[in-house]
């Protein structure tokens, strides 16, 4: 079979790995999907660039499954795309259903999950088809609108996001000027360290590892939560024990739920929590019986779980197609390509075909082993809440400095890298500048540069090439203005959103009025 042609069995093993450690960062809160592939990437660094790829792919979807653990026991969201999960899988534990709100909430990860695969499957080449067409012009334009739609739905004001983006590419211009070799905002005595600007390795472990530890050092790791629910066995086995039954009449809600979180893990930065609410809404819109959720619908969490892991396949179309990311956990995806010499972009798909076809298989197996491994072992992976974070957050923090030293075979400045970007990430939290934005605007901040300059250079520094060289341009620059009209919509009148009290209620059904 070609699968096991492109895949060795190191690759499977590597996905099994992943997607348990992954499933222990999601389960225990604070500990994200993009912080297991941040620990991890450095390990890739000596693999084969597949076993590389199939480690943090099975991180991947185990960091996004493994969030709905909290969710449900805890009603704290394991990852940001666990929110919309804890509206009913909570009340669920609460009336001694706790198992069977997990295994209805895995079920449905793994049908959102296949869903978004057969979309990337089908989708990712076919933009890469296009694209392969774009000029300078059209990459610089492209950048511009990802940066856009990625500020306008930032968690804060648009001009917050806006503000975060722009300021990530400014630190990605730090080092050498591109045409002639001239370095800029260096200081002279980093002149050799900082000649190629900042190593994103060091940087993605200090934004999404190091800060994180220093936020939750901030607010205690021996804080222990009291409200645990134990998974015992339930007193009515007809309403708690699970059965497959529970999806009929639930197609419709499975199905959009999970092609709600493929496409919108299409566009840049919109990110698991924007998908989860809205096939929570929608599911709401739709039901027959809305008034039953919030207090331990079945359908609910489906919603939600199919959604979230919708997301997995489809954040990754702008990553292989593009070359942008379509989130956080993603823009750490690229960081194993950049130590792999591979250039991810319209030109990915014909000139990797093996990759690809071994990211669809990894992609796949990932979710089989996620479902069988909950599914057979969810009593287990829930003691994990009961590891305390004093224990876990030091071998985390080892596990990053070491990770940075050796990316570069042995440089100090990768460290010093690591901790001072640990440090701003948690200055960002505190002053409210978007870290997954900046991150991306860090990322595309280089290749946005070259295009522009790329540009000027064919057209004699004309500016008015941006506006009128092809229709498609045209196109882009009304998605330009649309995502920032809509940012600037939402800032005004906004639609959902996630109460800070753990026991609020979830939120309304739509108004379309509105």
């Amino acid at each position: 079979m070609e699968i096991f042609a492109i895949l060795s069995p190191l690759s499977f093993l590597l996905v099994i790995f992943g997607v348990f450690v992954g499933i222990i960062f999601g389960s225990i809160p604070g500990l994200t999907a993009t912080m297991a592939l941040a620990v991890f990437l450095p390990l890739t660094f000596s693999m084969d660039l597949v076993e590389g790829i199939a480690l943090l792919l099975g991180l991947y979807v185990g960091g996004i499954s493994g969030g709905m653990i909290p969710a449900a026991l805890l009603k704290i969201p394991g990852t940001p795309s666990s929110i919309a999960t804890t509206f009913d899988a909570y009340p669920m534990a609460q009336k001694g259903q706790a198992e069977k709100a997990l295994k209805i909430g895995i079920t449905a990860s793994i049908i959102g999950g296949t869903i978004s695969l057969i979309v990337l499957y089908f989708f990712a080449p076919l933009l890469g088809s296009v694209a392969i067409n774009f000029t300078p012009v059209e990459k610089f334009l492209i950048i511009v609108f990802a940066l856009t739609i990625i500020a306008s739905i930032s968690e804060k004001s648009l001009l917050t996001g806006i503000f975060s983006g722009v300021l990530g590419v400014f630190f990605s211009l730090v080092g050498v000027f591109p045409t002639n070799n001239q370095l800029r905002l260096v200081p002279d005595f980093l002149q050799d360290e900082l000649y190629s600007g900042f190593s994103l390795l060091p940087v993605l472990i200090g934004l999404f590892g190091i800060s994180e530890i220093l936020r939750s050092s901030e607010q205690g790791l021996k804080t222990v939560t009291k409200n645990k629910v134990k998974m015992t066995k339930e007193r009515t086995e007809n309403e708690a024990k699970f059965k497959f039954s529970v999806f009929k009449g639930q197609t419709v809600n499975t199905v959009r739920s999970s092609f709600i979180g493929t496409f919108l893990g299409i566009l840049p930065g919109v990110g698991g929590s924007a998908a989860s609410l809205m096939s929570y809404t929608q599911a709401q819109n739709f039901s027959k019986h809305p008034e039953r959720l919030g207090k331990g619908a079945p359908e609910g969490v489906i919603a939600s779980e199919a959604s979230n892991n919708g997301l997995t396949g489809g954040a990754l179309v702008p990553l292989l197609s593009l070359g942008i990311p379509g989130d956080s956990t993603t823009a750490v995806l690229l960081g194993a390509f950049v130590l792999q010499g591979v250039s991810v972009g319209p030109l990915f798909i014909t000139d990797y075909p093996d990759v690809w076809q071994a990211m669809i298989y990894v992609l796949l197996f990932a979710n089989i082993v996620m479902f069988i491994m909950m599914f057979s072992s969810i009593r287990y992976f829930a003691r994990i809440l009961a590891v305390p974070k004093y224990i876990l957050y030091p071998i985390i923090l080892l596990m990053c400095v070491v990770g940075s030293y050796a990316i570069n075979s042995g440089v100090m400045v990768d460290v010093w890298t690591a901790l001072i970007f640990g440090a701003l990430g948690f200055v960002f939290m505190k002053i409210g500048i978007q870290i997954t934005t900046f991150l991306i605007g860090f990322i595309l901040g280089r290749a946005l540069e070259l295009n522009f300059l790329d540009s000027m250079q064919a057209h004699n520094g004309d500016l008015l090439i941006f506006f009128t060289r092809s229709p498609i341009d045209l196109v882009i620059w009304a998605l330009i203005i649309a995502s920032v009209i809509f940012g600037i919509i939402s800032n005004r009148k906004k639609g959902i959103t996630v109460p800070e009290d753990q026991n609020a209620s979830p939120p309304r059904k739509a108004d379309h009025s509105q």
